[in-house]
């Protein structure tokens, strides 16, 4: 497959000269666009959206026709291949996810089927539709949720303060919880495959709820599943992936070890540290609080221009946000920072 006309994102991954700082942002199609709400309201509920191929290729372009971004994260749902595995939930107003069968023993992992991607046929065809419609002007990103965070969703049942349920089942069974991540890790590296395979130029894994685990237990359970997957994609394609992982400050040296080709990191560690320790052997994504998004301009710019000085001249950084845009923002906000993150970065390359 051709590279897209632009490929700065690619060229700051591979760390080629830039002459700018790429950008994307995490939940970057989202309820905080009137033209977002406009789809989903067409769409019905959540699950009908991003299984609509119109209606999410719709909705994964529109951050590149109203910001200006420099690639395109399909419009899906971290928990969409756990359905066609055997475990059915539904998106409840005011609750997030709710799994109607969630993982409650250790013979409740049996029920984890192996993913037969054809069942979700619709992911590949919304990154035919997004490369199709852009004409392949930017990056287009495929992305799974990590095993842990799967696990943790699938045993908790719904969205969480502290996984309770979902850590006590670790520690009672260990052994079985660790089956439960290699399976996910199975069908998480059939499902990225398929992404891939349907145009993906960047794969990015969420393991949005591994910070909730001490520095040993990461290293005992997320991290071995999340090296799985990624070695066996190595092994296979060339194609970039991303390795995020929210509430890293404590096990950064761990995680980095992962194999990724690039690291992204949320708001809680020194951008200047996690270079010092990855670059250049790797890339970096991040690491903008998004709570800045609802301060001033002026206070946009300055931390926008905090990041960038501490990155400094290489090429190898990618800017984003150390977790996603939350509904409430302001667009005009979130499309300030995207000019100011270019603006502020040309003066590194020209």
């Amino acid at each position: 497959m051709d590279r897209p006309k632009n490929d700065l994102l690619l060229r700051a991954i591979e760390k080629k000269p830039i002459e700018r700082t790429p950008i994307w942002l995490m939940r970057q199609a989202g309820r905080y666009m009137p033209e977002y709400r406009q789809l989903r309201e067409k769409a019905g509920d959540f699950k009908k959206f991003y299984k609509n191929i119109d209606l999410a290729t719709k909705a994964s372009i529109l951050p590149y026709k109203l910001l200006g971004v420099d690639a395109t994260i399909i419009f899906s749902d971290i928990l969409t291949p756990l359905e066609p595995m055997g475990f059915d939930f539904e998106f409840r107003q005011g609750e997030g996810p709710v799994f109607l069968n969630p993982v409650q023993t250790p013979e409740d992992i049996e029920r984890l089927k192996p993913l037969d991607v054809e069942k979700v046929y619709y992911v590949g065809e919304i990154i035919k539709g997004v490369n199709k419609e852009l004409d392949r002007a930017i990056p287009t990103i495929g992305f799974c949720g990590a095993p842990f965070t799967l696990a943790a969703y699938l045993i908790e049942g719904k969205t969480s303060r502290d996984f309770k349920k979902a850590k006590a089942f670790m520690y009672d069974y260990p052994d079985e919880f660790k089956e439960l991540l290699d399976k996910l890790s199975d069908s998480l590296v059939d499902y990225l495959s398929f992404q891939i395979e349907s145009g993906a130029d960047v794969v990015q894994i969420f393991d949005s709820w591994a910070g909730y685990l001490s520095p040993d237990d990461y290293k005992q359970y997320a991290l071995p599943a999340v090296k799985k997957i990624i070695s066996k994609l190595k092994q296979k394609y060339s194609t970039p992936v991303i390795h995020f992982t929210k509430g890293v400050a404590g096990f950064l040296d761990d995680m980095i070890t992962s194999g990724a080709d690039v690291y992204s990191v949320d708001w809680m560690i020194d951008l200047k540290t996690v270079k010092e320790k990855v670059f250049p052997a790797a890339s970096v994504q991040g690491n903008l609080d998004p709570v800045v998004l609802y301060a001033s301009e002026t206070v946009i710019r300055e931390k926008v221009k905090e990041i960038l000085d501490k990155w400094g001249k290489d090429s190898g950084h990618v800017f984003n946000l150390g977790h996603g845009l939350m509904p409430d923002m302001e667009f005009r906000k979130v499309k300030y920072l995207v000019q100011v993150v270019k603006e502020e970065s040309i003066r590194w390359y020209n």
